[in-house]
């Protein structure tokens, strides 16, 4: 029996409304009577037509640009929906915005994904369901239940079907030092050996290609990432795979398609041939490429959402 709610309920804010529909139809329910506008001096208004009293209710929102709008219309959604007695709120983060600011880089910088989380928090959640935080430990910021799914099992899935057959000549390269343990998991299952490329980074959204390590000659490489944004880091990165490093071919895979200034161009004069993306953030007209698949994942948040519902454990769907 759930104690939590009589019902469930699932409602979109402006960020992911096709992901939130596309969950709806997973669970068979429909989309939740809800309107989120702003008034005519640029504040959010949310109107929420019909009632949430006792339901155990999921808000669909992605933190991404723009940023400080989807969060403020998450914040205010949850605000509404605690003050009309909803049983349980859950705010589900296909994408968490401020993620990358979760440590001090030099003094007198602010820890702004805490900042967020404690927002969240204040706002009325009980409880956070997200994908792929570009730094895990930021779960560690909520003083509410985190479940944190992963995006490799899809993406994984899709190469395996990909290159079965021809697994000897691919290897997984990770763009950076820091992806290493997400490259290493994601090379261990397609069954593929790793390479990793050492990286300088000189300034903000700029990095310098210093040093292959592993033996990518010859073979087909899957760059793996959790998000791109200016697409700096892995543009030199495909780019040093094939003229240092004599790959033969690279393709690119990555959760979050943050795709902001002058990523789609350097995409476009890369030697990347296939880039595999998850919607967790909306592909505008102007962010899409004709070499780029985009796969679905409202079918992993629709399960997670029934499993949290029925107070069932999320943790199977992380193996």
């Amino acid at each position: 029996m759930n104690f939590h709610g009589k019902d469930i309920k699932i409602f979109a804010a402006n960020a992911n409304q096709h992901v939130a529909k596309q969950i709806s139809e997973c669970l068979g329910l429909p989309i939740g009577k809800s309107e989120v506008s702003t008034f005519s001096d640029g504040e959010i208004a949310v109107s929420l037509y019909e009632s949430v009293r006792g339901s155990d209710c999921f808000i669909v929102q992605s933190t991404c640009a723009p940023v400080n709008n989807n969060i403020m219309e998450l914040l205010i959604m949850i605000d509404a929906m605690k003050r009309a007695s909803a049983a349980r709120i859950t705010a589900v983060m296909p994408y968490f915005g401020y993620a990358r600011q979760d440590r001090k880089a030099k003094a007198r910088d602010p820890i702004s994904a805490k900042l967020v989380a404690d927002l969240i928090t204040t706002a009325g959640a009980d409880r956070v369901l997200t994908m792929d935080l570009h730094a895990p430990q930021i779960q560690g910021f909520f003083n509410i239940p985190v479940d944190h799914l992963l995006g490799a099992p899809l993406l994984a899935s899709y190469l395996k079907e990909k290159i079965a057959g021809h697994r000897d000549e691919y290897i997984v390269v990770s763009p950076d030092l820091g992806s290493v343990t997400r490259a290493r998991n994601f090379a261990t299952r397609l069954g593929c050996p790793l390479a990793i490329i050492d990286k300088r980074r000189q300034r903000a959204n700029q990095s310098e290609v210093m040093n292959i390590i592993g033996d990518v000659r010859g073979k087909r490489v899957i760059l793996v990432d959790d998000m791109i944004d200016t697409a700096g880091t892995l543009c030199n990165g495909a780019a040093a795979i094939v003229e240092r490093g004599g790959a033969l071919d690279v393709m690119a895979c990555a959760t979050h398609a943050v795709l902001s200034g002058p990523a789609v161009e350097r995409i476009r004069q890369s030697p990347i041939s296939e880039l595999v993306l998850l919607d967790t953030s909306p592909l505008t007209p102007e962010k899409t490429l004709p070499n780029c698949t985009v796969l679905p994942v409202a079918p992993l948040f629709a399960e997670a959402i029934e499993r949290i519902y029925e107070d069932k454990p999320v943790s199977p769907m992380f193996v």
